[in-house]
C-alpha cells in the first residue's frame, strides 16, 4: 500500500506525496477521484518537483474518505477490480474529450 502522507490544494489540481514500499517518495497530480464498482478510486499521475508530468503512466489506487481524517490509499489487488476502475477512468476522458471538442464546436 502506498501511503498518502500529505494532500493539498494547488489551485485547478491537487497533488499528493505517495510513500512508496521502498520508502521513496512520489509527488503526484490528482487527476480525479470517482466512483466505479461501489468502491472509490483516484487517478495519479507522477510530476517532476516543478510540477510537470513525468513520463509515466496514470497510477489507479483505491480511495478511502475518512470524512474528518486523511484519506487513504490502498492498493487494487485483482485484475477485475483494476479493469473496473481502469474502465471507469477511460469512460472519464472519454467524456472530458467530447466536451472540450463540444465546447470548440460552439465556440468556432
Amino acid at each position: 500500500m502506498a501511503d498518502a502522507e500529505e494532500i493539498r490544494d494547488d489551485g485547478e489540481y491537487g497533488t499528493v506525496t505517495l510513500t512508496l514500499e521502498d520508502d521513496t517518495e512520489l509527488n503526484c497530480m490528482i487527476l480525479s477521484i470517482f466512483p466505479a464498482g461501489g468502491k472509490s478510486y483516484i487517478a495519479l499521475l507522477p510530476i517532476e518537483d516543478d510540477g510537470t508530468p513525468k513520463d509515466e503512466d496514470v497510477l489507479l489506487y483505491r480511495y478511502i474518505d475518512h470524512g474528518d481524517e486523511d484519506p487513504e490509499l490502498d492498493n487494487i489487488d485483482s485484475d477485475e477490480e483494476y479493469d473496473i476502475a481502469a474502465d471507469a477512468f477511460d469512460e472519464l476522458l472519454d467524456e472530458a474529450e467530447y466536451e472540450d471538442e463540444a465546447g470548440e464546436d460552439e465556440e468556432g
